[in-house]
């Protein structure tokens, strides 16, 4: 398998799925309001006074191990660029490692990282504050705003904040409906296009295949995977430091609602899709299962061990009362120019080159954010010749469906939903039950970090 593999499961609650892939997590940044809502006023950006440029002058790098060959790569390409490689967690499966001693840099006043790569989507929620960020301004006179434009339509969000860009995207993890499809042909099934048809479709399945799935409720990420594409308002910034929670919101209940049918039915599991046990006795069995664009060649390919010309993937669903579909996120590392380093120009270089290089990002595990290395990246998955159909136009669409209004923040949605739901679904309560103790969860710990939750 590809040692770029999705930089997801960074969560204390992944570690089962962390030691199959290695793999860690997105959220997007964006303001409250509708169901399409729009960027809260911010003030206006201050000016970047740059450290001190030495140029020629050697950078240091901190990656995870999955990323350091790309870096490596980069300095087999650029002899002349001095890199000082640091291998560290990435901060992946919980780690707070880069924020712990970026704290301690700024007490001692030196040792900053020039460029530092994180696995958590959340970094940038700290990174990009205080009288001096740790996170330099990119679209500052750092990295051409041509460049930026060159990502997917809310690929930056988790990097922006007050108007100013903190960071790239080095992957995306947009969610798609995965199917079956010689088993949906076998069975004479079609793929559902809304939620609605896809609740149907599922206690049909219970009745007429019984064993047999169309989604699992028990995986840390699942609510980026329905609650997000729901539009469910669990944490939506409307300021600096202001959030909204709020589970009773009817784009909450109605995804509650229709995952407590299917569990009840039991066509959707309550077991995580990497278990030792599901993979042993369920995987064979999945049908659907809404999930990250990583899922095809991470899930179904390396660990489900589903032949060729099976699995194959549709758009993400819609509920029939909205006017168009959404979709969430499931992964998604930043890569971070240092505000201290005395050399901008080659770590925004290097930065560019992982994040946009067709070199890099057109082999690697995960769709990649910037749209050109996207391009490259299909015709890559469609030369595999694994899928049972061109998963191209599917993923390109997802790439732009992804709802703005689930927010960038310190706190992990998903090690709440394992604490918290996860235990309930467990114990036989429903998710419509656990609603009430999810919001409160999610607001302490929020106001525990110096959030105000409205």
């Amino acid at each position: 398998m590809n040692n770029d593999v999705p930089v997801t499961l960074r969560r204390p609650a992944r570690r089962v799925a962390a030691a199959v892939l290695g793999v860690a997590s997105l959220l997007t940044l964006a303001a409250c309001g509708s169901a399409d809502p729009t960027p809260a006023a911010t003030s206006s950006p201050a000016g970047f006074k740059p450290a001190a440029q030495k140029a020629g002058s050697e950078i240091t790098v901190w990656a995870d191990a999955a990323r350091v060959p790309g870096v490596q790569a980069y300095q087999k390409a650029h002899p002349d660029v001095k890199i000082k490689i640091v291998t560290y967690s990435g901060d992946a499966n919980g780690a707070n490692d880069l924020q712990t001693k970026v704290q301690l840099f700024d007490r001692t006043g030196s040792g900053w990282p020039d460029v530092a790569f994180s696995a958590n989507v959340n970094d940038g929620s700290w990174a990009s504050q205080g009288k001096t960020p740790y996170a330099a301004p990119i679209n500052q006179d750092v990295i051409p705003q041509s460049t930026l434009d060159g990502f997917a339509n809310g690929a930056l969000n988790p990097c922006t904040f007050n108007g100013n860009t903190y960071c790239l995207r080095n992957d995306l993890a947009q969610n798609v409906l995965w199917f079956n499809k010689k088993l949906m042909d076998k069975f004479g099934y079609s793929v559902p296009t809304t939620w609605e048809q896809y609740q149907a479709l599922g206690e049909k399945v219970a009745k007429e295949h019984p064993g047999y799935l169309v989604g699992t409720a028990g995986d840390a990420w699942s609510p980026e995977v329905y609650f997000w594409a729901s539009q469910c308002p669990a944490s939506t910034t409307t300021a600096a430091r202001k959030v909204k929670v709020d589970l009773q919101d009817a784009k909450c209940t109605r995804m509650a609602k229709l995952l407590d049918t299917l569990i009840a039915k039991g066509s959707v599991s309550k077991d995580t899709v990497f278990s030792a046990g599901f993979i042993k006795n369920q995987a064979s069995k999945v049908l659907m299962l809404p999930g990250p664009s990583w899922y095809g060649q991470v899930l179904f390919n390396s660990t489900y061990k589903i032949p060729k010309g099976e699995i194959a993937a549709a758009a993400p669903p819609k509920f029939e009362g909205d006017a168009k579909n959404y979709t969430g996120n499931v992964g998604g590392g930043l890569w971070f120019v240092s505000s201290h380093s005395r050399n901008l120009k080659a770590s925004a270089d290097l930065v560019t080159w992982m994040t946009t290089s067709d070199d890099y990002q057109a082999t690697a595990g995960t769709y990649p954010a910037y749209k050109t290395a996207a391009t490259a990246w299909l015709a890559n998955q469609k030369k595999t010749g694994y899928f049972a159909e061109d998963v191209s136009p599917v993923f390109q669409q997802a790439a732009e469906l992804i709802w703005p209004g689930w927010s960038a923040t310190q706190y992990s949605q998903e090690a709440i939903y394992s604490s918290t739901v996860v235990p309930a679904l467990n114990s036989g309560k429903t998710l419509t039950d656990t609603l009430g103790t999810w919001q409160t969860a999610i607001a302490n710990k929020a106001k525990s970090l110096g959030y105000t939750v409205n």
